[in-house]
């Protein structure tokens, strides 16, 4: 895990470029396609996955080396055809995994996050989940374990395969000529992201699209159809940690509320956005007719609340990043507390971007807790000893958290300002 940790110090950085690049195009062409609060919800969500990844968070059900030693049924080395194997491997198994989580009920709990979104953009990319516990991915890779491609190699083109899917979350790239019938390029992925009746389901493949051509899920960009974008069940929150779990907890719920036995087992398994027909009708849940015309979710937000909101994310991948620089001397109990705090935190700005009345409460209480922490231990998990004036710093943010908290609820009033793009 810190090996991951540290290829994040670079990775973040790289990400945060190519972000700042899209929006000054998008201002200098006048075809801005961020909005300052959905684009912190989306970074926000980058920030609680990185961080949920790096501690080792969740249950391994089974893992690539057991698989290798268990049944491959011969040993190679690593030459440039096996890394190529390795690539065409992963790419397979995630091409699978991505559609298990579109059309099955439980396992698309851990993609909508991806999806939840209304727009389209570089900062949508890293909408990445909290809520997948369980680490089953390598069983999509028993192709390559028996094939005996070594754990190395996947280690090392894992990551890389990942980062690779970042740059095509954009709009201002069009269709890309041959390409189009090679790799995963923006305009297929716009159909991927699309909430269209055509579009749905669409375009399941990473880096290759030869598997959707394969298999009968390849739809391209289509003209007269401009891709709407979101989930069908829109989420109406800013905040990633709750739109993590929003699914599975109406999972829960119908399950709970069916009378059927038999509904209460099959549901998790059923199809995609599949519910009991007792519950359905008792309990109906918001679901988009007309994708051209529906209400986006957008909150009251003054200029200044953006730039508050802004402040506190960007504050907080400052210590998500002096968290993995400071990794190995932090140790595991205190990065567990570090993550805690990240998490806290996120939990508590998204809800004031939110504009719920209790995110006074949150952002209080976190302020309270962090300066408490930083008098009992005398720093801020070491800080300190890289910068003489660290955990002061910290306690400074900790006290501007207390004051934005109560400033956004009780002064600034939510229902005065209307949202605007940046």
């Amino acid at each position: 895990m810190e090996t991951y940790a540290r290829a994040l110090l670079f990775a973040i950085p790289f990400f945060i470029l190519l972000l700042v690049v899209e929006i000054l195009y998008g201002h200098f062409v006048k075809n801005q396609q961020h909005k300052v609060l959905d684009t912190v919800s989306s970074i926000s969500s980058g920030l609680t996955n990185i961080v949920k990844d790096s501690l080792g968070l969740g249950v391994i059900i089974v893992s690539y080396p057991f698989l290798l030693k268990n049944l491959a049924v011969s040993s190679v080395q690593a030459t440039w055809l096996v890394w190529g194997i390795a690539f065409l491997a992963i790419d397979f198994a995630g091409y699978w995994n991505h559609r298990l989580s579109h059309k099955i009920n439980f396992f698309w709990n851990q993609h909508v996050i991806h999806h939840s979104s209304e727009e389209f953009n570089l900062a949508c990319a890293l909408r990445q989940s909290i809520s997948n516990l369980l680490g089953y991915f390598p069983l999509f890779l028993i192709p390559a374990a028996l094939f005996g491609v070594p754990t190395e190699v996947i280690a090392i083109i894992a990551p890389i395969h990942l980062f690779a899917q970042f740059w095509y979350h954009t709009q201002h790239i069009g269709k890309m000529g041959w390409l189009e019938y090679v790799i995963i390029t923006p305009s297929q992925h716009r159909v991927h992201h699309a909430i269209n009746p055509e579009y749905i389901d669409k375009n399941l493949g990473q880096i290759l699209c030869i598997w959707d051509r394969m298999f009968g899920t390849f739809q391209e960009e289509l003209e007269g159809v401009p891709p709407q974008y979101g989930v069908l069940k829109p989420v109406h929150t800013w905040n990633p940690i709750l739109i993590n779990f929003q699914h599975l907890w109406r999972l829960i719920l119908d399950a709970w509320r069916t009378r059927n036995i038999r509904d209460k087992f099959r549901i998790w398994f059923m199809p995609t956005g599949w519910r009991p027909a007792d519950v359905k009708q008792t309990y109906p849940i918001e679901v988009i007719e007309d994708v051209y015309s529906f209400n986006r979710y957008q909150t009251t937000a003054s200029p200044f609340l953006k730039g508050y909101a802004v402040f506190q994310m960007v504050f907080t991948l400052g210590l998500i990043l002096f968290m993995f620089y400071n990794y190995t001397a932090i140790g595991n109990t205190g990065l567990l507390l570090c993550g805690a705090f990240v998490f806290l935190g996120i939990y508590g700005y998204t809800t004031l971007m939110d504009r719920k009345t209790y995110a006074v409460y949150i952002e209080v209480i976190r302020a309270m807790i962090g300066i408490i922490f930083i008098i009992v231990t005398g720093d801020w998990f070491g800080i300190d000893a890289i910068w003489g004036y660290g955990s002061l710093f910290i306690g400074l943010y900790f006290i501007i958290t207390a004051l934005g908290g109560f400033y956004f609820t009780f002064i600034e009033r939510p229902d005065i300002y209307e949202e605007i793009a940046f």
